[in-house]
């Protein structure tokens, strides 16, 4: 016994992701929302952490009272964590991002190149 659709001609679709984003249809605007959502969401996460970060180094400050009285080569301790500390900071939340939105618009490109 054969199924009833065993015969049946397969259609293919009439355009392709990639046209439709080309052309700005309906289901190309979807595409392109996504990834303008996917890349908003990894800024304010990233945003969100980099700010966590400096609010633990604020807070480093103000509630260890012995970390007030160190000095590095006669340099207190908290001038040195947020004068030089930051940066280190700063780097590595921006490598994550720019890695993070690399993965994001790759993953698009595969998706609209149909791979």
């Amino acid at each position: 016994m054969v199924a009833p659709r065993s015969h049946a001609q397969h259609i293919r679709a009439s355009t392709s992701v990639s046209q439709e984003v080309a052309e700005q249809t309906a289901v190309g605007e979807v595409m392109v929302r996504s990834l303008i959502r996917s890349q908003l969401r990894l800024a304010l996460v990233v945003s969100a952490g980099f700010m966590a970060s400096l609010f633990m180094c604020w807070m480093l400050i103000r509630w260890v009272p012995t970390f007030m009285d160190w000095r590095i080569f006669g340099v207190p301790a908290p001038w040195l964590m947020l004068g030089v500390g930051v940066y280190p900071i700063i780097g590595a939340s921006a490598w994550l991002y720019v890695h993070a939105a690399t993965r994001n618009e790759n993953q698009y490109r595969d998706l609209v190149d149909g791979q």
